[in-house]
């Protein structure tokens, strides 16, 4: 071993690489004698045998020993290779962490589904976002109307939101152009398309493109058939198109009073459907209630899944109330909407935010005829749903969104206890676990 440590680190790695190979030889030469020669006498079996224990002996020593001499490599900078011990322990206390974590559903559509993946993947690998596709308007609607496509959108806001990839990557696909035809479309939902056109079908382009940012989870669309969202107001008016409903509403001064869609028996991926079967938690939201979380549940067989699941259904309220979608409704309103369209029995708790927003968000919001969702405990309690409070709001340039951390932990604390039955101590240490794993993301960037 002195004479060893004198030699070169690239000549030392090539020596345990020949010391494994003559192991490999010492085994393979006992096996082949054995079977071509099938003598049994005792002094042959103690040459098989020593052969045998020999080579794997040889073996184990070249590849532990080569395992080192490659990392002094790597440490002395012969290699050219990022990693360090440190870093090596990080990503595979990281990967241990998630895999082991809740198996997630999320069900909705726009900003407000992906601001809450962004919080769960610090928790869990094991998350399916199955996402709306009934937009049809901005950069989304106008690549569905000339490529004959799915409106990308959202699928490309949910696809970044569980991406492990760079900041400067994000911001990429994130980028809309300003100027010429292009105007106002987004790269990511040109990077979307051009998949999509590589691709046998939407589901595939996903896929890929999902593989190409290194997603945390999958990313579904919640049909592959061209979905149109339709709306009858209660003035019996009838709407067509997302982008029109609230509009619409607005003009008419109608509410919306049922949502449906063409066509009628769009399919439901197969794989949407087995993952809310399978799921530990479905998490419906946040997001627009008419426009992006209840579409999702007018595809039969998602409906159908979620009855049926043995999963845990948590609504996350919307904070604000939407002109021409949640006028001046309340909590109880929200949950009486979802059974309307899709059936009683599918929310088992539903998170409310209590914090307070100041006078100043207030009269911001008044000039839009938008308010803070009230909360009606007793009505809620009368449809057999619980509720989960907690402080869960940020403002960003003073409009109110879902603080994505506190959510999430609000969402997973809810999910460990009620579901996996986890003691104190354990929800404690997932917790810290996962708490160190943001912060090595962070550093990361």
């Amino acid at each position: 071993m002195k004479i060893l440590q004198w030699l070169k680190p690239g000549v030392r790695v090539k020596r345990w690489i020949t010391l494994g190979a003559m192991g490999i030889l010492f085994i393979v030469f006992a096996a082949v004698e054995f079977f071509n020669k099938r003598i049994f006498t005792k002094e042959y079996m103690y040459f098989y045998i020593f052969l045998i224990v020999s080579g794997i002996i040889i073996l184990y020593i070249s590849v532990t020993q080569g395992i080192r001499s490659i990392m002094m490599l790597i440490n002395r900078g012969y290699l050219n290779i990022s990693l360090d011990s440190h870093k090596l322990k990080n990503l595979i206390y990281e990967k241990r962490l998630l895999v082991k974590g809740p198996k997630i559903v999320a069900i909705g559509g726009g900003t407000g589904l992906s601001t809450m993946l962004r919080g769960v993947k610090y928790y869990t690998s094991n998350i399916t976002a199955i996402v709306t596709v009934g937009d049809d308007g901005g950069g989304s609607g106008a690549l569905r109307e000339e490529l004959g496509m799915l409106p990308p959108g959202d699928i490309r806001n949910c696809i970044l939101a569980l991406a492990d990839t760079e900041p400067l990557m994000e911001e990429l696909l994130q980028y809309r152009f300003k100027e010429g035809n292009l105007k106002n479309q987004s790269f990511g939902n040109l990077f979307l398309a051009a998949m999509d056109g590589v691709s046998n079908n939407f589901e595939e382009a996903v896929q890929k493109m999902s593989s190409v940012l290194a997603v945390t989870g999958r990313v579904l669309p919640v049909t592959l058939d061209d979905m149109v969202l339709k709306a009858k107001l209660k003035n019996g008016n009838i709407i067509e198109g997302e982008s029109n409903i609230p509009e619409k509403a607005i003009n008419q001064n109608s509410k919306i009073e049922k949502l449906f869609i063409e066509p009628e028996n769009a399919q439901a991926l197969n794989e949407a459907v087995e993952a809310i079967k399978e799921a530990d938690a479905v998490i419906l939201g946040p997001g627009s209630l008419y426009t992006s979380v209840i579409p999702n549940l007018l595809v039969k067989d998602i409906s159908k899944a979620l009855k049926e699941t043995n999963a845990l259904k948590i609504y996350v309220s919307n904070i604000m109330t939407q002109e021409g979608e949640t006028d001046n409704y309340t909590v109880s309103e929200h949950i009486q909407a979802i059974f309307k369209h899709a059936g009683n029995g599918i929310i088992d708790y539903i998170a409310v935010n209590t914090e307070k927003i100041s006078n100043k968000i207030k009269e911001k919001y008044l000039e839009k005829n938008a308010e803070q969702v009230k909360i009606d405990r007793d009505k809620i309690d009368k449809l057999n749903v619980k509720v989960i409070e907690g402080d869960f709001i940020t403002v960003k340039n003073n409009w109110v969104r879902h603080d994505q951390d506190k959510l999430a932990q609000l969402l997973m604390k809810t999910i460990m206890e009620k579901k996996l039955l986890y003691d104190k101590k354990k929800i404690i240490e997932y917790f810290y676990l996962s708490q160190r794993l943001k912060e090595n993301k962070a550093s990361k960037e």
